[in-house]
């Protein structure tokens, strides 16, 4: 073996305390890089799979009533590859055992086979048998919610008439990978307990809502490279007459919109998360590396006066990094494997793929290992550059004493508010400026890294209380099936147990600004409307004009308008009739692209008079079920949410998403802290040994002793802490930046709790890094530290 290698193993079995504490750092970034990665690739490619072996389409488009010869038409549009037109309508579902209704979005299948688009897969039991009158197919999530399989039954009001429906098979569908439906109201935010999908038999479904012969939805599939825009604006003529025209592509279908969603939040933290952990790493590298220079000035001279070269000695210190490198990639390889494994896992929950199976590319990890490598060798540089640069006549000197003046609050005449020992410590801190500069800044990108990790929870948080208790205040959201005569909100209110009723409007209209457009839903809402408000991310209460149209600060964005412009809308069930509006305002808010106008305007706007499409009311304790029992008795209704089951809901969903996330950003965080200010106390001994062994010497006690050096990183603790507080902040905001999607703004909240948290987990870190230092400081060698180094 070589005498370079030979010094390399005992330099390394000195400092393996340290060399460990780096290579768990850059475990976690291989870690972080690997999970993250493969989960991304584990959603991708099972997606991809099943959208193309299930002939997901490319355009869908939902409208009033069309006889079905109009299919031929849209058939002959150039670009289309094939056509399937069904029925799909919402209706009120009772199930036994919830003690609330249920909304159920059936959509119909060819009388006899599978659909040719969106091929169903059926997980339990079996399809339905041709021509049968009273079977469903279910969506698991639906099932699992309500423990109901092949054999149960349910209750649904189909068209205002009672229909007793045999669960036959539970079934997954591209189209709803999530079982959000747009119907529901939900958005995002799905609610598996009272939100089903239920697929039937096209003769039996049709005929219950005068559809026999006749469609109200269409799918296509589009040829390759086939133009989507042109298709898309084709197929609007066509169905306008029909109260359609507001056809859609697959990346706005709403489950593979939040699917997509996710995915991309999974390329944005794959991003963000390794490159603040390998920061850290190579900042501890540069640190260590660059001590252990300094400390080996004579070693270094003498290798050189023997001879070996600068790439020699330049290969030696490089060996250091490597070797926390190698130890850090096994480690962080498996870490990254398990906790892949466990998101993916954690996915199957909200997704329902046919299979989602985690996988894990060898090159995966041949970049995160790479990766990993680069930040150490770039953290490395500066300690190998200053080994090589050294020259040996210069290594064989003894390093410049320090020079130490008077701190600047001596000279401010303040000396007498600290005490000779805090003297001490602030001297020495104030005496290597940019070394404790890099010391406060490791700390702060540990505290930092705690911040980013437990954000989410905020954020969510935040984003559950302004949907659920500032903006919806009403107890029970009941739709229609179509637009009613106002008198319609009368008999709800007129419903035993019914405190308070506000009816709404909506309707979904093209809205053009110059050459940019998009298919929105306009709601319209009362006057003063108290139980659904319109709120900002930052709390504000916009209140409706009583003329003009209020849109979301997205959608303004979107097309380029603001307050005082004018925009063009098409109301897509009117024929595409065409009205201009003024854009009396911006609403910032979390969710969605919509816009608002008061109710009576907007039929105004529509050519209507008094109609409704649905109500928002409050009912008094005890009385939910009869009232809910009442409006499933009432004509035209299809379709109701409770507030409450909502915010149940997401909460369950918000918990079970980012408490593993959390776990495991939070633990890697701990490790990361404790390496950080580990090596910072280890780093302060090791330079200080001699001046911490003189006191010793001098009458100093141990305890004395170790108060200057653990006093020294307490203050570069408090230092870093609220440094890197802010830098978590800024740090969610670039993360934050790269989620964009039009179904939610993700907005950045941190809560005194999550700071609070952040520091005392450095606070914990530092006890315990002080503790792991303890016996190496009590058992000083006096002798030979103070011996005199020719």
């Amino acid at each position: 073996m070589k005498a370079l290698n030979r010094k390399l193993l005992r330099d390394l079995s000195r400092s393996k305390a340290q060399i460990l504490s780096i290579a768990a750092v850059v475990a976690c970034g291989v870690a972080s890089v690997i999970a993250m990665r493969s989960t991304l690739d584990s959603m991708q490619r099972s997606s991809e799979q099943y959208y193309a072996s299930s002939r997901f389409p490319n355009v869908f488009a939902s409208l009033r009533r069309a006889p079905e010869r109009v299919a031929v038409r849209i058939s002959e549009i150039d670009g289309v590859a094939a056509v399937e037109t069904r029925v799909a309508v919402d209706a009120l579902l009772h199930v036994p055992g919830l003690t609330e209704s249920a909304t159920g979005h059936f959509v119909s299948v060819p009388d006899v086979g599978q659909p040719l688009q969106s091929t169903l897969y059926i997980r339990r039991g079996r399809f339905l048998v041709p021509r049968s009158d009273d079977e469903v197919l279910i969506n698991e999530h639906f099932a699992e919610a309500n423990r109901l399989g092949p054999g149960d039954t349910l209750s649904a009001v189909i068209n205002g008439r009672w229909r007793e429906l045999v669960v036959v098979g539970v079934a997954l569908s591209p189209e709803f990978v999530h079982d959000a439906i747009p119907s529901a109201g939900l958005g995002m935010f799905g609610d598996s307990k009272h939100t089903a999908i239920l697929w039937m038999r096209r003769n039996a479904l049709g005929p219950l809502y005068d559809m026999d012969g006749a469609f109200n939805d269409v799918t296509l599939l589009l040829t390759s490279g086939a133009s989507e825009q042109q298709v898309i604006a084709s197929l609007d003529e066509i169905l306008k007459p029909y109260g359609g025209g507001h056809a859609y592509p697959r990346k706005d279908q709403l489950s593979n919109n939040i699917v997509s969603g996710e995915i991309e939040q999974l390329r944005v933290f794959g991003v963000a998360m390794p490159v603040i952990f390998l920061v850290v790493a190579a900042y501890l590298l540069n640190i260590v590396l660059s001590r252990l220079v300094a400390t080996q000035r004579e070693e270094v001279a003498a290798l050189k006066a023997f001879g070996y070269s600068n790439s020699s000695i330049a290969a030696h210190f490089l060996g250091y990094p490597i070797a926390a490198v190698i130890i850090g990639s096994i480690g962080g390889t498996l870490l990254g494997i398990w906790a892949g494994a466990k998101y993916t896992m954690l996915y199957t929950q909200f997704f329902r793929f046919p299979a989602l199976e985690h996988h894990t590319s060898p090159w995966l990890i041949v970049v995160g290992v790479l990766v990993s490598g680069a930040a150490a060798v770039v953290g490395a540089l500066s300690g190998v550059r200053a080994a090589v640069s050294l020259p040996p006549a210069e290594g064989m000197r003894p390093p410049a004493p320090a020079v130490f003046k008077r701190l600047w609050m001596e000279r401010l005449g303040l000396e007498g508010l600290l005490s000779p020992a805090m003297r001490m410590i602030m001297r020495n801190l104030e005496r290597r400026p940019i070394r404790t500069l890099a010391s406060v800044v490791g700390v702060a990108l540990a505290a930092a890294i705690l911040v980013v990790g437990t954000f989410g929870f905020d954020s969510a948080h935040y984003m559950a209380d302004t949907q659920f208790t500032q903006v919806a205040h009403e107890d029970l959201t009941v739709s229609f099936s179509q637009a009613r005569p106002y008198r319609a909100a009368r008999e709800v209110a007129h419903i035993a147990g019914v405190t308070r009723v506000e009816p709404y409007r909506a309707t979904p209209v093209r809205i053009r600004a110059g050459h940019r457009s998009r298919p929105i839903v306009i709601t319209g809402l009362e006057p003063g409307s108290e139980l659904r408000r319109i709120i900002g991310r930052d709390g504000q209460r916009y209140l409706l004009p009583a003329s003009g149209l209020v849109l979301t600060s997205a959608l303004g964005e979107i097309l380029g308008v603001k307050g005082g412009d004018t925009v063009t809308l098409e109301i897509l069930e009117k024929g595409g009739r065409v009205r201009r509006e003024v854009v009396a305002g911006l609403a910032d808010e979390l969710l969605g692209l919509g816009g608002y106008m008061r109710i009576d305007a907007l039929n105004r706007m529509i050519g209507e008079g008094r109609v409704v499409t649905g109500v928002y009311l409050t009912i008094a304790p005890g009385m939910e079920s009869s009232v809910v029992q009442r409006l499933s008795e009432l004509p035209g209704v299809s379709g109701s949410a409770t507030r409450r089951a909502m915010l149940e809901s997401f909460n369950k969903q918000i918990a079970d998403s980012l408490r593993l996330t959390v776990e495991i950003v939070v633990s890697l965080a701990c490790v990361v802290a404790l390496g950080v200010i580990y090596n910072g106390i280890r780093i302060a001994l090791s330079e200080r040994s001699r001046e911490l062994a003189s006191l010793r010497v001098l009458g100093f006690t141990r305890r004395e002793v170790a108060s200057l050096l653990f006093g020294e990183q307490a203050v570069i603790n408090v230092l870093g802490t609220p440094l890197g507080l802010l830098m978590g902040l800024g740090l969610a905001y670039w993360i934050v930046i790269g989620f964009k999607s039009e179904l939610y703004r993700f907005p950045v909240v941190v809560m005194p709790h999550t700071y609070l948290f952040a520091a005392t987990v450095i606070l914990v870190a530092g006890v315990a890094a002080g503790a792991m230092m303890r016996r190496r400081i009590y058992n000083l060698d006096l002798v030979s530290v103070l011996k005199t180094r020719e």
